[in-house]
């Protein structure tokens, strides 16, 4: 009887352990597919525009379908945040590696007077020669900073003429169906862009399920 006691309590914790190992599996890949930036839930159609580009052509979000997009607003002569966020992306683009041929960094200009294309395509490729700048007229840019959410203001130096642009500095990923996915921060590290976009890039798209 006491055998029999002992090979019932046995299996019992051989049973717990069998179930703490699984709760801890599952508990990790939940963290590891879980996305370190701020999440769209549900996720929903990133609003689209068509805009001259850097590349001397007209983008447009919609036709980008099957590539990741990182979508930033900035200007060329912005002191500090934008170089910071660029640079970051190029780090991005190194941890990348092979994957960053699927993902592409869309910076808009949030100073539509100074930076023409070929003005983003001289800053961006201080950066990563694959970043497309994108322009277009006041009204066009502002409706498209509208539907994102972005906000600029103008200020100019009481010193001089000279001025500069105060705007919202997270960036967008979008995923490779056109939804917007996740809200990256300022200053969020090039680690785990890398890991938000590694996480995206394995998910199967819409178009390929079908």
């Amino acid at each position: 009887m006491i055998r029999l006691i002992m090979v019932f309590v046995f299996c019992l914790s051989v049973v717990s352990n069998v179930a703490a190992e699984s709760t801890a599996t599952k508990s990790t890949e939940t963290k590891s597919t879980a996305l370190k930036s701020g999440v769209f839930d549900p996720p929903r159609i990133a609003p689209d525009f068509s805009l001259p580009s850097s590349r001397d052509n007209q983008f447009t979000l919609s036709e980008q379908r099957g590539k990741l997009l990182v979508l930033g607003f900035g200007f060329t002569n912005c002191p500090n945040v934008c170089p910071m966020t660029l640079a970051n992306l190029a780090q991005v683009y190194k941890n990348l590696g092979a994957l960053a041929g699927q993902v592409q960094v869309v910076y808009m200009t949030v100073d539509p007077e100074r930076d023409t294309p070929a003005r983003l395509r001289e800053y961006l490729t201080n950066f990563n020669s694959h970043f497309v700048g994108v322009t277009g007229s006041a009204d066009e840019l502002a409706a498209v900073r509208q539907a994102y959410g972005i906000i600029a203001k103008k200020e100019v130096h009481k010193n001089g003429g000279n001025y500069e642009v105060h705007h919202s500095s997270y960036i967008y990923l979008i995923d490779r169906d056109g939804l917007l996915r996740a809200l990256v921060p300022f200053g969020k590290s090039a680690d785990d862009i890398t890991h938000d976009i590694k996480i995206l890039l394995q998910e199967k798209t819409q178009q390929a399920a079908l």
